[in-house]
């Protein structure tokens, strides 16, 4: 599947950041995670910080499939707000999910800092409505989120208009949050895990997989083979087409970044910015001070439909960002498109899959996928160690 195209801005400031070689003979290992993105390199941290003697392999170039498209946000608000997840799947387990979110950040922190990488900031976030109608909802949303504990403030239109220069109904603020650089990230957690063991390999296909009663043998295009006792699929949306059952909706997200700007700030403290519209708009600002707008999402049909609507995207997203702050000058520079999934509830699927042995399966979608790929992570290396994780059932297969 073709996950982006045009230009991400990632991929064009950095380029290709590292070379990993292709798997060119046979191997053996305890666990083969599949997938070179965000998602798969933080199973491999978890993994080989656990002493589990792994491999890691991908079929493109590592990190170009939708780690490199990612607006790269870390938020712990879920694509449904909790108050709407509430009634869908019961309070608590909708807390639970975005308490388990809000704690991912912190974790990823520090996890940052122990593999020294700097690309992060501690970044609050805006959550605003809309259009009129959407006021209520924030006001529900405030109340939960604050009843769930959560360190959240309540903004009314005079003071979101003072504060932000935002002209809205209402907002919630919250302190927790960070921007990061998603597609750099994922190569210094494979760099800092090579250091320990890691064997990592790219443009390596899978072509079959051979189920045996204590493991799998996976056999490459080239013919290599791969011995291994157990899998863990990292490969995101494309892992959902080995289930037997529909689990995911694919969908398209656009982005759009400015130029690159000599305003060192250009609403309060830069916060990343959401708003209440399905699907919904945000911003965010990078440390080389641009701007990136992303959203205006659509039904996934195929790469080509997809890739058309780039240029009226951006021109969609620099209007409404226009009008909101009427006073910035957004200069665009890059644009790109990519495709991701959503689920029923907006949780991930995380764990085995019944008619699928030996296999464990890291599907962290949505918005925040990069916190919940964290979740994942512990979760799967849990059950690597033979330990029972507390919120396993909570992202299931078998979830109602």
């Amino acid at each position: 599947m073709n996950l982006s195209t045009g230009f991400p801005y990632w991929l064009v400031k950095h380029g290709l950041a590292y070379d990993y070689p292709r798997l060119e003979t046979s191997i053996k290992t305890d666990v083969v995670i599949i997938g070179g993105g965000i998602s798969g390199a933080l199973i491999a941290y978890y993994l080989v910080e656990n002493n589990i003697d792994c491999i890691l392999i991908e079929k493109r170039t590592v990190a170009l499939g939708s780690t490199g498209a990612s607006t790269s946000l870390l938020q712990y608000e879920l694509d449904i707000p909790l108050c709407i997840l509430s009634e869908t799947i019961g309070y608590r387990p909708a807390a639970r999910a975005y308490q388990l979110s809000y704690e991912a950040i912190d974790e990823l922190r520090l996890i940052m800092q122990k593999i020294k990488f700097t690309d992060f900031n501690k970044s609050s976030s805006l959550y605003y409505a809309a259009a009129k109608k959407d006021e209520d909802l924030i006001m529900d949303e405030y109340e939960i989120r604050k009843k769930s504990g959560f360190g959240v403030e309540y903004l009314g239109e005079e003071e979101l208009k003072t504060t932000y220069g935002i002209s809205a109904a209402n907002a919630i603020h919250s302190p927790q949050g960070g921007c990061v650089n998603a597609y750099m990230l994922t190569h210094a957690l494979l760099q800092y895990c090579i250091k320990k063991g890691l064997q990592v390999y790219d443009r390596t296909h899978i072509e079959d997989m051979e189920y045996l009663d204590d493991g799998v043998k996976l056999k490459t295009v080239n013919g290599s083979v791969i011995e291994t006792k157990r899998i863990v699929n990292a490969t995101g949306y494309e892992g959902a087409g080995l289930i037997d059952k529909p689990v995911v909706t694919l969908r398209s997200r656009y982005a759009v970044t400015s130029q690159r700007s000599e305003s060192t700030e250009f609403w309060k403290d830069s916060c990343m910015i959401r708003n209440t519209e399905d699907p919904s708009l945000f911003f965010r600002v990078t440390d080389d001070h641009r701007i990136i707008i992303g959203g205006k999402d659509e039904p996934y049909t195929d790469p080509a439909e997809r890739d058309k609507l780039i240029n009226a995207k951006s021109e969609q997203m620099i209007t409404d960002f226009k009008n909101l702050f009427p006073h910035i000058d957004f200069i665009p520079e890059f644009s790109w498109a990519g495709s991701y999934c959503t689920t029923k509830d907006t949780l991930p699927y995380i764990g085995s899959y019944a008619s699928i042995p030996h296999t464990y399966f890291a599907m962290g979608f949505g918005s925040n996928g990069i916190t919940l790929s964290l979740v994942a992570a512990e979760i799967i290396a849990d059950t690597l160690l033979g330990h029972q994780h507390r919120d396993a059932a909570l992202f299931s297969f078998e979830r109602n």
